[in-house]
């Protein structure tokens, strides 16, 4: 009875086994399978049209670039400022005028005096000359001037920056993306040492242990694949949320 019931609980452990790596298996090739009918290949547009889109789409530069004409517009309001001390005055006198006269006829004296209701009106320019405007007149408009050329510096500043944030997004999706064929290749072939796996072990050719060992081996493939899948995505929106261009 013992050895009738030995091989029969070998056959039953056997069977097990083999339901479990068929369900192991067809989940592999399944994962395999969809990877295999779907295209990693982007179109990336060309590193200076993403570097130019990047530089329109930047809010910062363009408060920067808002800020030099500014800038620019104070340089020209410290210019007009001499001309608050020039000016027109105007008048105008309504009253009674008395006028006297005196008017010499030989050895007579005759004063005439006369009153008169009108109106004056006069009208007349003036220049001021403060000391105080005359010296800083001078250091405001260099001022004005530095204040002006900061503001480009800091424009050139940032447009460096920006260009060097895209090259280093457009190499990462590049690099991103080769990685990730590389790893489609890796489960490919994974899958073909699987499906081999699989034959020999059910023929006997191979023990348990090495099928295990195949299959985990398929599984971490399949794991990287999928990181380096979510690593492309991921360098993929921030180069698109960065330049503002769509990459299918």
């Amino acid at each position: 009875m013992f050895k009738i019931m030995k091989p029969t609980l070998k056959i039953l452990i056997t069977i097990f086994i083999l339901s479990l790596i068929n369900h192991f298996t067809y989940a592999q090739d399944s994962i395999v399978d969809a990877n295999q009918t779907e295209s990693f290949k982007l179109l990336i547009p060309e590193l200076e049209v993403l570097i130019n889109a990047a530089l329109a789409n930047n809010g910062m530069l363009g408060y920067r670039k808002d800020e030099i004409e500014v800038k620019k517009a104070n340089l020209k309001s410290k210019r007009r400022n001499w001309t608050r001390n020039l000016g027109i005055q105007a008048d105008t006198r309504y009253g009674n005028f008395n006028n006297l006269s005196n008017n010499i006829s030989g050895n007579d004296l005759v004063t005439l005096a006369s009153a008169t209701t009108q109106t004056n009106y006069g009208v007349g320019l003036y220049l001021k000359l403060p000391v105080f405007d005359i010296f800083n007149r001078k250091s405001e408009i260099k001022q004005a001037k530095t204040e002006i050329s900061q503001a480009k510096n800091m424009v050139k500043f940032q447009e460096d920056e920006i260009k060097e944030i895209v090259i280093r997004y457009y190499e990462d999706l590049i690099l991103k993306e080769s990685l990730l064929e590389i790893q489609a290749t890796n489960l490919s072939d994974a899958k073909v040492n699987m499906e081999m796996a699989k034959k020999e072990f059910t023929n006997g050719q191979i023990e348990i242990y090495e099928y295990i060992r195949i299959s985990d081996i398929t599984a971490g493939v399949a794991t990287e694949f999928e990181k380096a899948k979510s690593n492309l995505l991921l360098a993929k929106k921030l180069l698109e949320n960065y330049t503002g261009i769509q990459i299918n």
